[in-house]
């Protein structure tokens, strides 16, 4: 059982309350015998015993304050990085929807160049002095049709067998 004395502060289990330091320093032992002096610093009066109390009163209250600041500090940072956090969460939703949003227009954009109705493909009356580059440009949009239509044919086949995501299939063959 543990006890503190109420003048020195001291934590102590042996004896009275009152007898506390005084006891030793009289040399009042349990034998009844004296040398109490030599034996309080054999003892490590003066140094502190174990479970005595290190500091007065005003510096344990000043340690507890400094404790107490530096755990609201520590909750305050969490606080901050897990709002931080939330907002890289609510930035990363935001950029995969956009990233969405831009393979589908690339994957359109592509497939009206192959058909040959893109934006950048010249009107049928501007471009008459060059009838053996139109032929050719001809030719190479035929080709690349028929190299489509290959290439889609064959996602086709591997969806039925493999049952992939339709995205990962169409960005690993419109690379052709």
């Amino acid at each position: 059982m543990r006890r503190t004395c109420a003048v020195y502060g001291r934590w102590g289990c042996t004896g009275s309350l009152r007898r506390g330091r005084a006891w030793l320093a009289a040399g009042i032992n349990r034998g009844g015998r004296g040398a109490g002096g030599a034996r309080f610093s054999e003892w490590g009066g003066e140094k502190g015993w174990k479970g005595q109390s290190q500091g007065c009163p005003q510096q344990l209250a000043e340690r507890y304050a400094d404790l107490a600041a530096s755990h609201c500090e520590a909750v305050q940072q969490r606080e901050e990085g897990e709002w931080h956090n939330a907002q890289l969460r609510l930035e990363n939703v935001r950029l995969r929807l956009e990233n969405r949003r831009l393979r589908r227009e690339n994957r359109c954009l592509f497939h009206q160049a192959l058909l040959g109705n893109g934006p950048h493909e010249p009107e049928k009356g501007e471009r008459q002095g060059s009838g053996g580059e139109a032929e050719a440009l001809r030719a190479q949009l035929e080709r690349l049709h028929e190299k489509h239509r290959l290439a889609l044919k064959h996602l086709r086949r591997c969806q039925e067998r493999a049952e992939l995501d339709d995205e990962e299939l169409q960005e690993r063959y419109c690379s052709l």
